[in-house]
């Protein structure tokens, strides 16, 4: 658990509401309180619906929260979250830019000249495997390979905190598995904190240093709180024949499965058991 003085995220007492067409609101994560220490890795998983993305979008500063507070490295977010790079499951890639225009142009919108802000975007292509790819355009690349330039254009600002929204989401297994080394590699350089969902618990473990489990909504709440003791560094394929993984899957998986049928049964409009 990280102390009170290394918190990169802090979340306290946030609740958070929407409108609804009748006038009403709807209360879709109760007042929580979860805490991101520098350098660490967390990983929220929870049921279809359950407000994980609505945390995350409260820590980028997207969403006001209707009670509590949210700090960034203890201060009071009151606006976007300056010192966060987001990553969500569908690429911001612009198709009429060469892959290189795509990572480069965070630092040019920032005032970074455009020579230097070329020069850094290839040595991030390279360091995503794509040194090769920086003069074709978005639509020449594979799946694989746009969120691997979705990585590259969020790092080459150098975030202090990557929030990370279901990146991997839409790949197939076997890329899932690569992409989540190369993150794993990229992020070990300096360990930035991590805000990562995914409803992939076998992910989760794989990456995480602590796993958030969110119950089913409405008003969410978080339910599990657990830490992965696996060492580092690891090979997300490998790491899953371990024992060690597999009883942690099982201990969670323990705490999550009520939470899944109970969100199935709520979108089906039955009620919860």
């Amino acid at each position: 658990m990280p102390n009170e003085n290394s918190h990169a995220v802090r979340l306290h007492g946030v609740s958070i509401d929407f409108a609804l067409a009748n006038g009403k609101r709807f209360e879709a994560v109760a007042p929580v309180d979860l805490s991101v220490g520098d350098h660490e890795f967390v990983a929220i998983v929870g049921p279809t619906g359950c407000g994980k993305s609505t945390l995350l979008n409260a820590a980028a500063g997207l969403l006001k929260p209707a009670s509590g507070s949210v700090e960034i490295f203890g201060e009071r977010l009151s606006d976007i979250n300056r010192k966060a790079g987001y990553l969500f499951q569908q690429d911001a890639l612009m198709p009429w830019k060469t892959v290189s225009d795509n990572v480069a142009i965070g630092l040019e919108i920032a005032g970074t000249p455009t020579r230097v802000a070329r020069e850094k975007a290839q040595e991030w292509l390279v360091r995503v495997g794509l040194g090769a790819f920086g003069d074709r355009f978005p639509q020449m690349l594979s799946g694989g390979q746009r969120k691997r330039v979705g990585l590259a254009q969020v790092l080459i600002r150098d975030p202090k905190i990557l929030l990370m929204d279901e990146p991997f989401g839409p790949l197939d297994a076997q890329t899932r598995l690569i992409m989540g080394d190369l993150l794993l590699k990229l992020w070990s350089e300096d360990r930035k904190a991590v805000m990562f969902v995914t409803h992939d618990l076998d992910e989760a473990i794989a990456l995480a240093d602590r796993i958030i489990i969110m119950s089913a909504g409405p008003r969410s709440r978080i339910i599990g709180d657990f830490p992965v003791t696996l060492e580092r560094p690891r090979d997300v394929g490998e790491i899953r024949h371990d024992p060690r993984f597999n009883a942690l899957h099982r201990e969670i998986w323990d705490a999550l499965r009520d939470q899944v049928m109970a969100a199935y049964q709520n979108t089906a409009g039955a009620p919860a058991a």
